[in-house]
This record gives structure tokens, sequence and C-alpha cells, in this order.
């Protein structure tokens, strides 16, 4: 999909990019080799060329900040499949109150099959953190852009979150799919563990507390919350993105996706 996409050029919308997809300009290499396009001046033709060139180089190089920077954060789900390799999947929790006076409890970090639960005042660190952020090239989480990454930035500022952002609960709206991510997991068949079903945030704060005051058991179960909602991000971001490109995408790779 982001090979086909041409909204990163601008001046040029999602009208304008149908429609040189209609007319059979599908992917960079084609807006490149076509000498004339529909709608677009010769000399603006030059100047897009320019930034397509750029776009080829970076995606190859793997440098996705390049498109954080050139596609609105509404777009970002158009890099799903082309930085899958170093996707990282992101969900924290928080002991119930608002920075500056909160506190993030646990971090969850899920990427290549691996999960990776810090927990403050054993493994959470600022250090640990940028060490393992700078190891991808797109992050992916759920409300993530109101909740997840403000809180971060505001209890570690010196933390460095640069890359693009997928936020699939603004993905989810946009194919009209309201409610949190329990409710989505649900409309879209995703399941959890029985043991962790009806848990909420609420539920994880009570969690936490309890452990603080002694309850062994409590953060056992908190990590194993926060797996589920951290995990379910990954197949929940796969049925998203299929559902997007079938409405947005170019007319060959929708028709794939409905195949």
């Amino acid at each position: 999909m982001l090979e086909s996409s041409f909204i990163l050029l601008k001046g040029i919308g999602e009208y304008t990019e149908r429609r040189l997809w209609e007319s059979g300009v599908r992917d960079w290499q084609t807006f490149l080799s076509s000498r004339s396009l529909p709608g677009v001046a010769p000399a603006r033709k030059q100047s897009y060329d320019v930034v397509i060139a750029s776009a080829i180089q970076h995606f190859q190089e793997g440098r996705s900040r390049f498109f954080s920077r050139c596609l609105k954060s509404r777009d970002h789900w158009r890099l799903l499949q082309a930085f899958r390799a170093r996707t990282l999947f992101l969900d924290i929790e928080t002991n119930g109150a608002p920075p500056p006076y909160g506190d993030v409890t646990v971090v969850g970090l899920y990427a290549d099959g691996q999960m990776t639960s810090l927990v403050r005042g054993i493994s959470l660190t600022e250090e640990r953190l940028h060490r393992e952020f700078s190891r991808y090239d797109l992050l992916v989480t759920f409300f993530g852009s109101v909740f997840d990454i403000p809180y971060l930035r505001a209890k570690y500022p010196g933390l460095v979150l640069d890359q693009p952002h997928v936020d699939l609960c603004f993905a989810a709206r946009r194919l009209g799919l309201a409610g949190g991510l329990k409710q989505i997991e649900a409309l879209m068949g995703i399941q959890r563990p029985a043991d962790v079903q009806g848990l909420d945030g609420w539920e994880a704060v009570r969690l936490w507390n309890a452990w603080e005051r002694g309850d062994s058991t409590a953060l056992d179960r908190l990590l194993r919350y926060n797996e589920s909602d951290t995990r379910n991000l990954e197949p929940l971001a796969d049925l998203l993105y299929q559902r997007l490109v079938a409405r947005y995408g170019p007319p060959a790779l929708r028709r794939a996706t409905s195949s």
C-alpha cells in the first residue's frame, strides 16, 4: 500500500490519488516512468518525481521517519505492511492518576512474536525504554496518541519517540467501528485468555495497588492482562489494515484483499 501512496506529495489528496490509480498509475515506479499524468502539470510532475525518488530510497533503506513527516498521522496505517518486520506494539498501565502526579506501572512491548513487560521499580527505566524503542521503525497502539505516548513523554522527558505511529483506535473509527479495545476486539472476532476476560484499566490499577500492599499474585495477573492488550494489537492491526486497503486502496489491492 505504501508504494501506491501519492498523498505524500504536496497538493495531492485522496481524490487525485484515486484518479491516478484509475488511470493506470499504480505505484511509485509507474509514476516515475510516466511522461505525463492526469491533472498534473509537467513542471509539477518534475518536482513530484524528486519526492517520489526520495521516498523510494528511504523505503529501500528502511527509514520510516521520512514518511512520518510527509504523511498525515491518520494515514500512517499505510506503513503497516511496509515496516512490519520492525513494528513495535505498545500498551501501558498506570496507577490511575494523570501526569505529573501519576506513574507508569507497566509497559508492554510486543514484537517479532516476543513479549517484553517492563515493571516500575524492577525493570522500567528511561534508559531501558530508549533502548527498546530505538530498535523499531513503527509504533502501533490503541488510543496511544491520546494516552500512552503523551504519558510516557511526560514521565520520561528524555525519551525519543519519533517513529511513525499507527493508532488503531482512530483507524477503526475511519471504518465506523466505535468503542474501546475490548469492544472492537469482540467485533473483529479476536479472543483473549479466559483468566483476564472482563478486566479493564481500572482493574489494572487495583491489581497494581494490591501488589504494592503485598499481594504477590496481583502483579502476575496484571502482567497477563497487559500482555493480552499488547499482543492483541497485532491481529487487530492486520484486520483493520485489510479493511482500510479494501476501502481506501488502489483497485488492484482492493480486489486482492476481497478475494
